[in-house]
Parts: C-alpha cells; structure tokens; sequence
C-alpha cells in the first residue's frame, strides 16, 4: 500500500486545530526543516526548535478550518484559515512518511 499524503496533509490539519503538539511532533522527521514566512521568515530545525515553534503556533496561530488541498510535489499542500487569514503549506515527506520539509507562509 502506497502512503497518502493527502490524508497525511488532512491529519496533521486536525492535529493543528486541536492544539495537539505531541501529535503534531511525532509527524515530523526529526531532521525535519520548517521555513515560515509568516510574519519575518524563519527556519526551524531540530526536536527542541520544532515543539518552541508549534507550541508559539498553536497559540498565537490557531488553524480553524481547511480551505484547500491539492497533491504537490513529494507531499501535499494545504491552504488552512487562521485568524489573521489564510496560510498555505507545502508538506514534503519522507520515505518514511514523516514530514521532511514544511514551508508556509500567507496565502495570496
């Protein structure tokens, strides 16, 4: 059976909404890099950056519901409503299934 991204996409949607960092985390390769360009452009890398970023996220951040979903190259990407608007991500994944690349930023 091949790995799905899209639902892989749509869970870690659901996981963001809920506010559910441990979830959120185990979705993530630990060598996995985030690049937000919401607000100033930042990378995260590494277990320690990546629970700062998600915890900050989940409160300053929350996702409410999902706008878009198309597949993307080596993943998925997801457009999803926060308060200030709307924030596409582009979900890269492993061979593993684990998010190897995030990056996200304002949608246009």
């Amino acid at each position: 059976m091949s790995f799905d991204a899209m639902a892989a996409a749509v869970d870690w949607l659901d996981a963001y909404r809920a506010g559910d960092v441990d979830t959120i985390l185990r979705m993530y390769a630990e060598d996995a890099v985030i690049v937000c360009g919401c607000g100033c452009t930042k990378t995260i890398t590494g277990p320690e950056g990546h629970r700062a970023y998600w915890v900050d996220r989940m409160i300053q951040y929350p996702a409410s519901k999902l706008d878009n979903l198309q597949q993307a190259e080596e993943g998925a990407l997801i457009s999803y409503v926060v308060r200030e608007g709307l924030v596409s991500a582009v979900l890269k994944f492993n061979a593993a299934g684990q998010v190897a690349v995030h990056t996200c930023g304002p949608s246009n």
